[in-house]
């Protein structure tokens, strides 16, 4: 058994990028950028008025002015600014020659018609400056950028409608084991419902990718290799929940050495999903783990999220919240690293939920985040910052 941190280096160590493709900027959210993306124009692409109100020159602030022109945003200033004359513009508009302030609209009265006056005593300038905010040419958004909404009027911005992004992996998913049966069915004595193949496939929805859930293994080599080969024959990446521990109906270690997969390591120090079991072959990536639903929610979050983020070339996958704990916590077996649920209170404090283990689903229904127990450490205070994994 190794160390989470041993685990994930491990993880991260083995996954590269599948290549690069071209999408659409409207199509990009949850693409990873495959290379810099530069701007054509310069932005804002002329000086421009901030705000609604007067463009005239500095040096006429305290004098009367004459109006001379209106100008919307979206036209070209016909008029140049002289002595004690100005423009009425409109935000956004381009500034006319001459004028260097724009007086806001709030701060002016008109004395007669087409005469004002600057009611204050000093302004700002308010207008943009022409590539004040970018220049042709300059890098706008960089190579490894998880695109988001945000990123998308930047790119519109800078006329890259069409960006090179890497490759999404294609993901599979399959369960494992005899007492499992598909949601809808009622289930029989022995059995229940199969909940955490369906909780994986949302989790690598969340991240925008592709995923196929293949179903039900049963609990013999035979079964578990004809799905385990037919998953990843038409995936780049295979979780399997259950079967990986070593009980006598586990396969997944036999059926992972009969396909030729590197086995990088199968058992973690952590609490849940000690079992947990990653291989590779070729481009070609499997993780396996344990059955409980707590234990392959949190080992995705922990150990398959950074691997899928890496393989779409995405590496600051990690996201840590210091927050204080609300109340003492101590547990009994500190031999483990252990992520616990829990929420966050409006005073901005870590609040330990009630927990009853790695098969207790309903825990994670109104969790906040992921608590971080350290190996070795039974006992914290209250008040002290401990790590939290949003989820």
């Amino acid at each position: 058994m190794i160390s989470y941190e041993e685990a994930l280096k491990l993880v991260l160590e083995n996954a590269h990028t599948l290549g690069i493709e071209t999408v659409s900027f409207e199509n990009s959210i949850n693409r990873v950028l495959a290379v810099d993306v530069v701007s054509d124009v310069d932005m804002p692409p002329f000086n421009k008025a901030a705000m609604d109100g007067y463009a005239c020159r500095n040096v006429d602030l305290k004098n009367e002015l004459e109006v001379i022109e209106v100008i919307p945003a979206g036209h070209w200033p016909e008029k140049t600014i002289c002595e004690n004359q100005c423009s009425k513009i409109m935000t956004g508009a381009p500034l006319p020659q001459g004028a260097d302030t724009v007086i806001m609209i709030e701060y002016v009265k008109e004395v007669a018609p087409n005469k004002i006056v600057f009611s204050k005593e000093d302004t700002k300038s308010n207008v943009c400056l022409l590539g004040d905010d970018v220049k042709t040419g300059d890098v706008v958004l960089k190579k490894g950028t998880f695109i988001k909404a945000k990123h998308i009027p930047v790119l519109a911005s800078a006329g890259a409608t069409q960006i090179e992004v890497f490759r999404q992996p294609v993901v599979a998913v399959v369960s494992t084991g005899n007492e499992l049966v598909e949601p809808e069915i009622r289930p029989q004595p022995s059995q229940i419902r199969n909940s955490n193949g369906y909780q994986l496939v949302a989790q690598v929805k969340e991240l925008g990718l592709s995923v196929r859930y293949f179903g039900i293994a049963r609990d013999t080599f035979e079964d578990t290799d004809a799905l385990f080969q037919k998953a990843i024959a038409e995936a780049d990446v295979l979780i399997m929940s259950g079967a990986v521990s070593v009980g006598d109906y586990d396969f997944v270690p036999e059926v992972l050495k009969k396909s030729g997969f590197d086995i990088h390591f199968h058992g973690v120090s952590v609490k849940p999903g000690k079992r947990t079991i990653f291989g590779t072959h070729e481009n070609k990536w499997f993780v396996g783990v344990p059955g409980n639903p707590v234990s392959s929610y949190v080992q995705f979050e922990t150990l398959i999220k950074p691997l899928l983020l890496k393989i779409e070339g995405y590496d600051a996958f990690l996201k840590i919240l210091r927050l204080p704990l609300e109340d003492d916590f101590r547990r009994k077996n500190a031999n483990r690293k252990a992520y616990e649920p829990i929420v966050i209170t409006s005073r901005g404090t870590a609040k330990k939920m009630e927990y009853h283990g790695s098969a207790h689903i309903n825990s994670l229904s109104y969790a906040d985040g992921l608590m971080e127990i350290e190996l070795g450490i039974s006992e914290i205070k209250k008040g002290t910052l401990v790590n939290v994994r949003p989820i």
